[in-house]
C-alpha cells in the first residue's frame, strides 16, 4: 500500500510538470517550425522538418535585439530599486514606532486597490509634464513606484520573524543601527531580498500597459510591445513570434538560477553560529 501511495504521488507529480512545461514545448515546437508547415501541421506533436530560421530573422534581421536589451535594463534597474527601497521601508515598519505609522500603511494598501486603467491617464500625463515620454527612465520610474507598496509588504514579513534580540546584542557589541541592520539583520533575509528581487524583475519584464502607452519610439520599445511588431494588419508571424518569446525566457531563467543560490544561502544561514 505504501509502495502504491509513493508511485501515485510520483506520477501526479509527473502529470503536473507535464502539464506546466506543455506550453513551453509548444512554444519551442511553433519556433522551429518551417512557417509553410505551421498551418499544416499545426496540431502535431512534432513538426515533419525543423529550422532555426525564425531564429535567425528575429536576431538578424529585426529590432528585437533592441527591445531585448531595453528590458533587461528596465527590469534590472527598476528591480534593484525597488528592493533598496523596499529592505528599508520594511525593516523601518518592522522595528520602529513612529507617528503616522498606521497611515502610511493605509495609504500604501490603497495605492494597490486602484485598476491601473483608472491611473493610466493621470501617470500619462505626470510623465509627460516631466518630459519622459519616449525614455526608459519613465519605466523604470512607474515600475518602481508601483511595485515598493507590495515589497515593503513582503520585506517586513521578513524582518518581522528575525528576532529584535538581534539587534540589540549587535548594538551592544557596538555596532550602530545601520551596522547592524547591515551586518546582521539583512543577512538573514537573503530570502526576502531574492523573493522581492525576482517579483519585481518578473513584474517588470513581462509588463506591456505602460510600455505600450509611455513608449512611441522604437529605440525605447521593451520585448513586450515588440512582440507586437510581429502582427500585422491582415497576419501575424508566429514563427518569428514564438523564437522571440523563446528568447525572452532565456533572462528570466538565467536571473532566477542565479538568485537561487543566494536564496539556499538564505535559508541555511543561522543566527548564530555554534
Amino acid at each position: 500500500m505504501k509502495t502504491f501511495l509513493t508511485g501515485s504521488r510520483y506520477l501526479a507529480i509527473a502529470a503536473y510538470v507535464l502539464f506546466a512545461l506543455f506550453p513551453l514545448y509548444w512554444l519551442l515546437k511553433i519556433a522551429i517550425t518551417p512557417e509553410k508547415l505551421i498551418y499544416t501541421q499545426g496540431t502535431a506533436l512534432w513538426p515533419g522538418s525543423i529550422t532555426l530560421e525564425n531564429f535567425r530573422s528575429v536576431i538578424f534581421a529585426s529590432d528585437f535585439m533592441a527591445y531585448f536589451r531595453n528590458s533587461v535594463t528596465v527590469s534590472l534597474v527598476s528591480a534593484a530599486l525597488t528592493t533598496v527601497i523596499a529592505a528599508a521601508a520594511g525593516y523601518a515598519f518592522s522595528r520602529f514606532r513612529f507617528r503616522g505609522k498606521s497611515l502610511v500603511v493605509v495609504i500604501l494598501l490603497i495605492t494597490q486597490m486602484f485598476p491601473l486603467l483608472m491611473i493610466i491617464a493621470p501617470i500619462y500625463r505626470i510623465v509627460a509634464s516631466l518630459g519622459l515620454l519616449n525614455t526608459l527612465t519613465s519605466l523604470i520610474v512607474v515600475y518602481t513606484a508601483f511595485n515598493i507598496p507590495f515589497a515593503t509588504f513582503l520585506m517586513q514579513s521578513f524582518f518581522d520573524g528575525i528576532p529584535r534580540d538581534l539587534d540589540e546584542a549587535a548594538m551592544m557589541d557596538g555596532c550602530t543601527r545601520l551596522q547592524a541592520f547591515r551586518k546582521v539583520i539583512l543577512p538573514l533575509t537573503l530570502p526576502g531580498l531574492a523573493a522581492t528581487l525576482g517579483f519585481i524583475f518578473t513584474a517588470a519584464w513581462s509588463e506591456l500597459l505602460f510600455a505600450l502607452m509611455l513608449i512611441n519610439s522604437n529605440d525605447s520599445m521593451t520585448f513586450p510591445v515588440g512582440l507586437l511588431t510581429f502582427v500585422s494588419k491582415f497576419s501575424v508571424d508566429w514563427g518569428q513570434m514564438m523564437a522571440a518569446g523563446v528568447l525572452a525566457l532565456v533572462p528570466s531563467c538565467l536571473f532566477f538560477i542565479f538568485i537561487q543560490r543566494y536564496l539556499v544561502q538564505g535559508l541555511t544561514a543561522g543566527a548564530v553560529k555554534g
